[in-house]
């Protein structure tokens, strides 16, 4: 498929998605998601999963209106099967706003434990006699609820896994047969003590004292459905109180078809964030095309969530230092579709991550080049990807919600964000507010912003967070442009709005410090990163044409075939030398 014919598909999709699915005045036609639009104009008289909204007697009565059968049932909503011509009955009924498809999601694919500081935040440091003092933390208490593809035994995760549930339809085994799980468990509280003389790629996990929640969702080829993982998350929701989950980690997605507020998987984020859940999601692999072209605008959901930690990849080339990071070339970038706001929110190591295992599984067995060590039960292997990214992630804040159990997700956020360091190749766009440094956030955390840029010693260079840090639902970007998208915060506002985020608007870039030297650099710049000088011009909005230095367009988002299935999903993580 040529460029131009894909940048048509996405042009039109985006024009109808502007325009809406309604007929004239008086007709209701309740909104489709870009899935369920290509299945009703294939006119098929197959039956798919949709998602409809509503309570439970009105679905009923829908249903019996329609003929169409309810599959499952979810929190405000239920799955139905529908053909094309029932769905477009159903869209009709004015007891519906918006139906969505039941769209498949799939998993996104030890230097990591001191580029980070993860080391330094367990540590914790003495202060001087006593004064400014930092209590080391492992995440003890915590507990992270893994959706994902389960979790399988190993030595590694003895006494860490505290509840296994399966939510994949059909089927309700818990433990790990395609091997991302259990991968993902490694990097957020496995035991490094585990891999002594078998391995010392592995050095244990972020947070090694946080319980793990294993909340199985994924199929044995790491496939499963959106309703499945709402689910999941639901489950995690009704269980927090039990097993103190104050995490969740989601290292998967799907494309987006449909605005966040309208999306099932972000309206699920959306529960678990009010509930007081920190939601941890992968940004997607989609920030390269096969043929080698570089994608703008493809991050998956949930990761469009304004709710969620959105989290993209790092490629560290094997180095603690900081200063030689990059966005990894697979890791999606922002704007988000359809909302076009700023995601990710923060990066992580992702690249060639050395963790766990799962004996037997799909990914060790099919390419067998991701094993490094060991054997049978205790074995290792590499993955990479922003699904590795975002358990770093979730265990930094269970380091974070350890130090300090009353945080809240926006305060969890605020820290994250604000001990981060800007990464000036990505831009807000390809790395959100920057490189992880947890001791950074821990410190901030702990001072409620008054150490304002924090500098802190990582790999034994001195590093400054930048102190960015944002909440967005569409506007930054334009806002930005329009030079008003900046707030400096004084030593005076940054201790208020620690206690209250609320008094932070949305569409603001939030920078610590009337001096704070992002504050000077041009939008286009701070946005997109190098990506700002592969063009004239000005801004870079949505679907402005770009071509690398190699010749290459930049592509927008993810395109589409007419019947609505993916026809680009990104580079392989299981590549023996991604980046």
């Amino acid at each position: 498929m040529t460029y131009k014919f894909r940048t048509a598909i996405v042009a039109s999709l985006i024009a109808v998605s502007s325009l809406g699915l309604r007929g004239a005045p008086g007709n209701h036609r309740a909104r489709l998601s870009d899935d369920l639009v290509g299945l009703k104009a294939r006119h098929t008289a197959a039956r798919a999963r949709v998602i409809v909204h509503g309570d439970d007697a009105t679905l009923d009565e829908v249903a019996r209106r329609h003929g169409v059968r309810i599959l499952r049932r979810l929190a405000g909503a239920a799955v139905f099967a529908a053909n094309s011509t029932e769905l477009e009955s159903l869209a009709a009924d004015s007891a519906i706003d918006h139906i969505s498809g039941d769209a498949l999601v799939q998993s996104w694919m030890a230097v990591t434990d001191k580029a980070t500081a993860a080391d330094q935040t367990r540590a914790g440091s003495p202060g001087l006699l006593g004064l400014g003092a930092v209590k080391g933390v492992t995440g003890q208490g915590i507990g992270v609820a893994i959706i994902d593809s389960g979790i399988s035994p190993h030595p590694a995760l003895v006494n860490r896994v505290v509840a296994d549930v399966s939510l994949v339809t059909g089927d309700s085994l818990a433990t790990d047969t395609f091997g991302h799980g259990t991968h993902v468990a490694g990097a957020i509280a496995g035991n490094g003590g585990a891999a002594l003389g078998v391995t010392g790629l592995y050095t244990g996990g972020i947070a090694p004292g946080a319980k793990l929640i294993n909340v199985r969702v994924l199929g044995p080829d790491g496939v499963g459905l959106t309703s499945d993982v709402i689910a999941g998350i639901d489950w995690a929701i009704a269980h927090r109180a039990a097993y103190n989950i104050r995490v969740i980690n989601l290292s998967l997605g799907h494309p987006v078809t449909e605005p966040a507020a309208t999306d099932p998987l972000c309206e699920a984020v959306a529960r678990a964030v009010q509930a007081g859940i920190v939601v941890v999601a992968a940004a997607g692999n989609y920030g390269v095309a096969d043929d080698g072209s570089p994608i703008l605008g493809g991050i998956t959901s949930p990761g469009n969530s304004p709710l969620a930690l959105t989290v993209g990849s790092l490629n560290t080339w094997g180095t603690v230092n900081r200063s030689d990071d990059t966005v990894a070339t697979y890791s999606s970038r922002g704007p988000t579709r359809f909302d076009f706001a700023v995601k990710p929110d923060v990066a992580a190591p992702g690249n060639k991550i050395i963790s766990l295992e799962a004996n037997g599984s799909f990914l060790p067995t099919m390419y067998p080049y991701l094993h490094k060590a060991g054997t049978n039960g205790n074995a290792y292997m590499q993955l990479s990807g922003t699904s590795m990214a975002a358990p770093i992630v979730s265990g930094a804040v269970a380091l974070l919600l350890q130090g300090m159990p009353g945080l809240t997700p926006a305060q969890v956020k605020l820290a994250i964000q604000s001990g981060a360091t800007y990464v000036p190749d990505g831009g807000l766009m390809g790395a959100g507010a920057g490189s992880l440094n947890i001791w950074a956030s821990r410190r901030n955390s702990t001072t409620g912003l008054v150490g304002s840029l924090v500098t802190t010693v990582v790999g034994g260079l001195s590093t400054t967070s930048s102190g960015a840090s944002f909440f967005d639902g569409g506007t930054l970007s334009g806002r930005l442009y329009a030079g008003l998208g900046i707030r400096l915060l004084s030593l005076l506002e940054a201790p208020l709005v620690w206690l209250n985020p609320s008094l932070l608007h949305s569409g603001d870039l939030n920078l610590l410090g009337l001096l704070n030297p992002l504050r000077s650099v041009a939008p286009k710049w701070l946005l997109y990163g190098e990506v700002a000088g592969w063009t004239g011009e000005q801004s870079i909005m949505w679907g402005t044409a770009i071509s690398n230095p190699q010749g290459q367009s930049i592509m927008w988002g993810t395109s589409y075939t007419t019947d609505g299935t993916s026809i680009m999903w990104g580079t392989s993580m299981t590549s023996p030398d991604p980046q």
